[in-house]
């Protein structure tokens, strides 16, 4: 086993060999030739670490340059067998007009017109055209929802870990989130041989169970959030851009927007993989990896709790039990 980037790791790989190569360079076809490699996993599809601020161009020239360099090395090996593609649920968009669940042959409304969402459907492009050129390769396209956990390292964990959250005023997205460690075991099973009864190769949705509305994401971190009109809010995220506190982009705006949520029959039915975590215990597991917010979540989540117990309850008994968790929640705040 080989693993293969542009940049030295700080760490051994385990068992694996690592050679230092950048995949946008025509080296990358040499190296598959000399280790007759069978299998390869692309993972080099990525928006970047947040705060990258000027090195968008140079990610987008990974994401695009870099697949068209390695699909044409491995159209011109003999040895390649099998390739797995890391891609994003980001493919389909985020416009009012699309629908509630996205499934694999769902085509987008509306192309993304830039950053990583474009990437993403640029390289699927190619990759489909490899797989006409070389039937012969079984090619497997993972469409992760957003990535989470204790080491997340992306915008939308960046944005998540902002003291005070700013959103769209009068909306209230259903997100999905898969766990990092649920990442690195679906692509190893799409790396592996098939089992009886599974097909490793097509376009699978890769994402935990269950949704969660941005509302109860910020009741859990116990960050309190500030909604906003859909231009202020453009503006608050290219002020934090320009800080480089959060790569607050127009294509996480839409995100959370209008939310995003993906069917994953395919994923167990054909793939034949399980989570281990779903969207919330993914979520729950990052939260505790950030600390606490301002707020306590649990105090924030009786009070909640309470006011909608009340919405039903009649007489100043629910009135009486709203105000004592709304003084709890009001001390904690000072």
């Amino acid at each position: 086993m080989i693993a293969v980037d542009a940049v030295t790791p700080p760490h051994r790989l385990g068992s694996a060999e690592f050679v230092r190569t950048d995949i946008r360079q025509s080296a990358i076809a040499r190296v598959l030739a000399e280790h007759a490699v069978d299998t390869v996993v692309h993972l080099a599809v990525t928006g970047g670490s947040a705060g990258t601020g000027g090195a968008h161009s140079t990610v987008k020239e990974t994401n695009v340059i870099g697949t068209m360099q390695l699909l044409g090395a491995c159209q011109k090996s003999p040895t390649v067998r099998r390739l797995v593609v890391k891609s994003s649920t980001s493919v389909y968009g985020g416009t009012p007009r699309d629908p509630a669940v996205f499934t694999e042959t769902t085509e987008p409304k509306s192309l993304p017109a830039g950053g990583f969402a474009k990437d993403a459907a640029e390289v699927e492009g190619y990759v489909r055209g490899f797989a006409r050129r070389r039937p012969d390769v079984a090619v497997c396209v993972l469409r992760f929802a957003n990535i989470l956990g204790p080491f997340a390292d992306s915008a939308l964990a960046e944005y998540f870990s902002i003291p005070v959250m700013p959103t769209v005023l009068g909306y209230d997205p259903r997100l999905q989130f898969v766990h990092e460690d649920d990442v690195l075991e679906v692509l190893g099973l799409a790396a592996r041989e098939p089992r009886r009864g599974t097909l490793n190769s097509g376009t699978f949705n890769i994402a935990g169970d269950g949704v969660l509305l941005l509302s109860q994401c910020s009741r859990r971190l116990g960050r309190p959030t500030l909604p906003l009109l859909l231009p202020a809010l453009n503006w608050v995220g290219a002020a934090l851009r320009a800080v480089g506190a959060s790569d607050f982009s127009p294509e996480q705006i839409r995100l959370l927007t209008h939310g995003r949520v993906v069917e994953t029959t395919q994923m167990r039915e054909v793939l034949g993989f399980e989570p281990l975590y779903t969207t919330a215990e993914t979520f729950a597991d990052f939260a505790r990896s950030r600390g606490s917010g301002l707020l306590p979540p649990e105090r924030v989540g009786r009070a909640v709790d309470r006011l909608a117990a009340m919405l039903d309850a009649d007489g100043p008994d629910g009135l009486d039990g709203l105000k004592d968790d709304a003084y709890a929640v009001e001390g904690a705040k000072r």
